[in-house]
């Protein structure tokens, strides 16, 4: 088990409950980053005492500082604090729970550093898996999912013996608020809508990715990444109760799931005891609850973002990178209420045939990548 953990993106809904999970097992706390809620910021830091804390913007740091009156917390600010928390040397656990590209960078810092890396942040694999995968194999840093699905996968492989002995990882999917609706229905629907997920409680972007499927093509990228496959070998299934987490299937014809309730707490736990495994604050799973499992394909052609991000994982290069700098736009286009539900695919897919294809991108090419494909959301008409 660690002994110090440093959480970037500690106001948000993963931050949050990793610092319920740091408090029950009495973990010290080395680093707390965030964007603009100070107030929030302030009252974890009053409670939990780090080294550092980091704000995203320089006035949002000098209300924190304002507010803490504390010479014992320094307070930092944008990329450059990111970064310091990161690598901060009394951390040997990195939580990386910030949305999107932002968790590119102090992801590979913390690596560098050889932390243990509490991974909630697909993006990074996304868009860079192939470079942040060969980082953590030269400096020796672990890599521990923190999504429900992918713990799933890290408890189901524990112990499988030989790469060759897995036929296929099966990521479950609850199918969203939208659920056997067609791409008539979908047109119609609103932000309020799409924020209503039926089993998890969730931040607003990943929430909205629920809904159009494009999470769980986001997640079969980084299965790709994480456990060494390609797509063709990482499948999905709808299963409405969130009770399945995931499952591994070997070539005996063996299946292997990872059963749970629906709460992140279980995932970030295991990321910061294991190889142990600890009494934890979630309330139990009562098998005798859970009658009438279910599981069924995805509508491919209601919820296309999906079999986007199939093309794109199958394509490589810089073309995941595209895809996932267009989604964030996107996403963020609908939030503010300025395009329709139906409207992230198509500006996504427009984004991502738009963007100059790059077969073997350096880091640069990564971000420029991201820049280009969120310019062209942002600028269509």
């Amino acid at each position: 088990m660690v002994k110090c953990v440093s959480i970037l993106g500690a106001t948000g809904s993963i931050g949050r409950q990793s610092l319920d999970i740091i408090r029950h097992l009495g973990l010290e706390v080395g680093a707390l980053t965030a964007g603009s809620n100070v107030a929030r910021m302030a009252q974890q830091c009053r409670e939990f005492r780090p080294k550092l804390a980091v704000m995203a913007t320089r006035e949002a740091a000098e209300q924190l500082r304002e507010a803490l009156n504390d010479p014992e917390i320094s307070v930092a600010w944008g990329e450059e604090g990111l970064l310091e928390a990161a690598a901060l040397p009394e951390a040997d656990c990195v939580i990386t729970a910030v949305v999107g590209m932002l968790g590119l960078k102090p992801t590979l810092a913390a690596i560098r550093q050889k932390k243990r890396i509490g991974l909630a942040n697909k993006e990074t694999l996304v868009c860079a898996g192939e470079l942040v995968m060969a980082e953590a194999r030269a400096y020796g840093a672990e890599i521990i999912p923190v999504d429900s699905e992918h713990s799933a996968i890290f408890q189901c492989l524990l112990g499988a013996g030989e790469k060759r002995a897995v036929r296929r990882l099966i990521l479950t999917c609850s199918g969203g608020p939208f659920f056997g609706m067609d791409r008539e229905a979908l047109s119609k629907v609103t932000k309020a809508d799409a924020l209503r997920h039926p089993n998890w409680r969730m931040g607003q972007k990943i929430t909205i990715d629920c809904a159009t499927l494009m999470n769980k093509g986001l997640e079969v990228i980084e299965a790709m990444h994480l456990y060494g496959v390609p797509a063709e070998q990482v499948d999905v299934l709808i299963h409405r109760q969130s009770i399945v987490h995931s499952m591994v299937e070997f070539v005996d014809g063996a299946v292997m799931a990872q059963l749970g309730v629906a709460d992140m707490r279980l995932p970030i736990q295991l990321a910061m005891t294991y190889p142990q495994r600890e009494e934890c604050v979630v309330e139990r799973l009562d098998l005798t609850a859970c009658a009438g499992l279910t599981f069924s394909r995805p509508d491919m052609e209601a919820f296309p973002c999906l079999a986007l991000a199939r093309q794109c994982a199958a394509r490589g290069g810089n073309a995941c990178a595209a895809m996932n700098g267009a989604n964030e736009e996107a996403v963020r286009l609908f939030l503010e209420e300025k395009i329709g539900f139906t409207d992230i695919y198509d500006r996504v897919a427009q984004a991502v045939a738009a963007v100059p294809y790059i077969s073997a991108p350096s880091l640069e090419d990564i971000l420029r990548t991201d820049a280009l494909a969120r310019r062209a959301v942002s600028e269509k008409p």
